[in-house]
């Protein structure tokens, strides 16, 4: 039998599931009437006010001319504004409206509701484990270059 801690096991175990609860978490921000990238761009503005759209695109790996499509949606929709630079008049960024804090608002809420409804349903053991993985799961992240 494989040593279920093996990285290369753990990695096959885990991975479906994942993709799995990554895929309906995006699907609960398109519910609420946003893509998941969308998301991620107004979560990035909104801890970074002022950020270009140089450094969106790098920050999502995208080329610039497909991340400044993003942005004008997110203009359209009034999620985002234009912000000039204080140091650098030349530059301008963007910062995120009234708009889009509700509407990261109700993505959250949107997976906050999904996710309890369905852990809700789990034994407290099963529920244990998942609260000791959040920790491995961080570190995993933060692994990330």
């Amino acid at each position: 039998m494989p040593d279920p801690t093996d990285p290369a096991a753990l990695a096959e175990a885990l991975r479906a599931p994942l993709l799995q609860i990554s895929r309906r978490l995006r699907q609960e921000a398109q519910r609420v009437g946003m893509s998941a990238l969308d998301a991620l761009i107004l979560g990035h503005i909104r801890k970074k006010p002022g950020v270009g759209a140089s450094e969106l695109a790098s920050a999502e790996r995208m080329s610039r001319p497909s991340m400044s499509g993003h942005i004008k949606r997110l203009e359209a929709a009034g999620w985002i504004v234009r912000a000039d630079d204080e140091a650098d008049g030349r530059r301008s960024g963007f910062q995120i409206t009234a708009a889009g804090e509700d509407q990261l608002a109700a993505i959250r809420q949107s997976r906050n509701d999904w996710l309890a409804a369905r852990l809700a349903r789990l034994d407290q053991g099963s529920r244990a484990d998942l609260a000791a993985a959040q920790a491995a799961f961080l570190k995993l992240l933060s692994l990330d270059p």
